[in-house]
């Protein structure tokens, strides 16, 4: 039996991975605490916002940290949360800092 190719092993990964998982900073397992809260898709994630979605994480998670709370506004912004302006970032520890 030969090798999967690469192109093959892509599309079977990419059909298995969940839609908000596609996205910058969202992995498996934040993935499942969005899904758990409603938020399926994409656009779900942007009409929530990052704040109201991390708070909802929060009543589940009481581990949820500022570093997911970034990654949230990131993947909402379709980049890494290390690449949040300064202005998003402090934006976001005052946040943070409010409800942790």
């Amino acid at each position: 039996m030969g090798a999967i190719s690469t192109d093959i092993l892509s599309r079977v990964w990419n059909d298995y991975m969940g839609e908000l998982s596609k996205l910058p900073n969202i992995g498996k397992v934040l993935e499942s605490q969005l899904n758990k809260i409603g938020i399926k898709t994409a656009k779900d994630l942007e009409e929530c916002g990052s704040h109201e979605a991390w708070l909802a994480i929060k009543e589940n998670d009481p581990s949820a940290c500022y570093n997911r709370l970034c990654g949230i506004e990131g993947a909402i912004q379709g980049i890494r949360w290390h690449d949040l302006s300064d202005t998003d970032k402090k934006s976001l520890k005052d946040f943070y800092s409010l409800h942790k």
